[in-house]
């Protein structure tokens, strides 16, 4: 029989799915647990539009989990939202586990399985890799004792690999949640050392500038914003990046260009700051906005600028 403690030292390495219904800290969880901004992550719902993966590794044990950060499950609204749909979906395949992500209870409301997350898990019924449970922002939660029904009423719902209660903006119970996953992966190690994502660098700059502009817009413009790459070059040790704003309507674009070009100006500055910071030197950004009416409810300009957002 192995001894108990190699079994606990044994590589380990696999595939984990990050699901969820949109704004419950799904991306804000693989930052914390990666250690750094791999995802962005606004409230505004629909920011997640690709699949991710983010690969932590450690060596205490030897653990690699190449996280896939998913789109927000729920029901499709328009062509981007089968996009989104069908993208989260893509990023159950193959997993050796999936994390299932929910939020605990509001004060007041009914400690009961929420009304969307009911649609999620009826979505992972399709997938035969073990499902572990993580109630995000229980910092929130004041009454700890409502915990337990709430916990009680997910076990009813679904047979969990595990269930753990969790802050990703506090980093707490992360380390139990990796003991769990880890648990359900196979031996062996996948990556090399050095490996984090399989998305190219003009994807993230693309990512970037979407996130500003959506923290800088509202209402219904940050679902309508998209982004494109027009040129990335380098030049003696500057990056040089154009880029385009995407929106469906001309009154967003007004919104977006702001009185005076203030909201665009403010969209590019907090953009390059993150950009520089992410590629660690100096960047020239410049941003045009242009409107292609109606491209969320175009099915192949939607899959055309969600999906492929800085590829090219």
């Amino acid at each position: 029989m192995e001894d108990p403690e190699n079994q606990a030292r044994e590589p380990r390495s696999g595939r984990c799915a990050i699901v969820g219904r949109p704004n419950v800290g799904k991306s804000t969880l693989l930052n914390a647990i990666l250690g750094q901004k791999l995802v962005i992550a606004t409230p505004r719902p629909g920011t997640t539009r690709s699949c991710v993966l983010g690969v932590y590794a450690t060596d205490d044990p030897p653990t690699q989990i190449a996280f896939v950060d998913t789109p927000g499950l729920e029901r499709p609204k328009g062509a981007l939202g089968h996009v989104l749909i069908d993208s989260a979906k893509q990023g159950l395949l193959d997993c050796d586990s999936i994390v299932l992500v929910t939020e605990a209870p509001k004060a007041g409301a009914v400690l009961g399985v929420h009304e969307k997350d009911i649609a999620v898990l009826d979505a992972l019924d399709a997938s035969s890799a073990p499902v572990l449970l993580a109630i995000n922002k229980v910092d929130k939660l004041k009454d700890k004792e409502r915990l337990f029904a709430f916990i009680q009423a997910y076990q009813d719902k679904h047979s969990f690999q595990a269930i753990v209660p969790i802050s990703a903006t506090r980093g707490t119970n992360l380390d139990a949640l990796l003991d769990e996953i880890r648990a359900t992966l196979p031996r062996g190690l996948l990556y090399d050392p050095d490996f984090l994502t399989d998305r190219p660098e003009r994807f993230f700059v693309s990512e970037l500038i979407r996130e500003a502009a959506m923290l800088n817009t509202r209402h219904e413009v940050p679902y309508g914003i998209a982004c494109e790459l027009d040129s990335y070059r380098e030049d003696d040790g500057l990056t040089r990046i154009e880029g385009t704003l995407v929106v469906e309507k001309q009154s967003h674009k007004a919104i977006v260009i702001g009185r005076r070009g203030e909201t665009i100006k403010k969209i590019s500055t907090e953009a390059r700051e993150q950009i520089e910071a992410l590629l660690e030197r100096k960047v020239y950004l410049r941003l045009w906005v242009k409107v292609v009416p109606g491209w969320t409810r175009d099915p192949v300009k939607a899959r055309q600028l969600a999906i492929k957002e800085g590829r090219g």
